[in-house]
């Protein structure tokens, strides 16, 4: 079941490093620096930069932003801009689900973390940035990096004014993700 992720493991190395760079466009224009944490959740940094590295990421928008909680991205499937959005936020990658990392990291303002279904092990390729704290999700949610440069950019992301933060009408996007080291 989750033998794609052996081999995306071993990006995950003590000697490799990985981070995002992510250009974003729309009402938020400019470039955010992602740090993420191989040595806390490997499979989740190994799928997310493998997903990065193929350009899946490129030009999807941020579906769900719920001001004072978070911005969510991450919809390869059905959430590219140009494409029918009235399904942006369902479905996942061509990868398979992961299985849970949970740390005892917090979720604190900046903190990236992998969005899922009701199921601990849906992550795909769908993930969230916190605006604000948000402990409740301690321990229920998988912590995959932070914010370490454009916390203003994320900031600036259109917010959603639809249901569970559904963002109306034209929504922010992920106009180019870089994997670096």
């Amino acid at each position: 079941m989750y033998k794609h992720l052996i081999a995306l493991a071993l990006l995950a190395s003590p000697a490799y490093s990985a981070g995002l760079e992510i250009d974003i466009a729309g009402e938020a224009n400019g470039t955010i620096t992602i740090d993420l944490f191989e040595d806390v959740a490997p499979l989740h940094v190994a799928q997310i930069t493998a997903i990065a590295a193929e350009g899946a990421y490129d030009n999807v928008v941020f579906h769900r932003v719920i001001d004072g909680f978070m911005a969510q991205t991450g919809g390869v499937q059905n959430g590219v801009m140009g494409s029918d959005l009235s399904r942006a936020g369902t479905g996942g990658s061509s990868l398979g689900d992961i299985p849970a990392e949970f740390s005892d990291l917090p979720f604190e303002r900046g903190v990236v973390g992998m969005a899922r279904s009701q199921n601990p092990n849906s992550a795909n390729s769908q993930f969230f940035i916190m605006f604000e704290p948000g402990y409740f999700l301690n321990g229920q949610y998988t912590v995959v990096g932070e914010v370490t440069e454009g916390m203003d950019i994320v900031d600036a992301i259109k917010r959603g004014t639809g249901a569970n933060g559904a963002v109306i009408g034209q929504p922010d996007m992920m106009a180019a993700v870089r994997v670096i080291e």
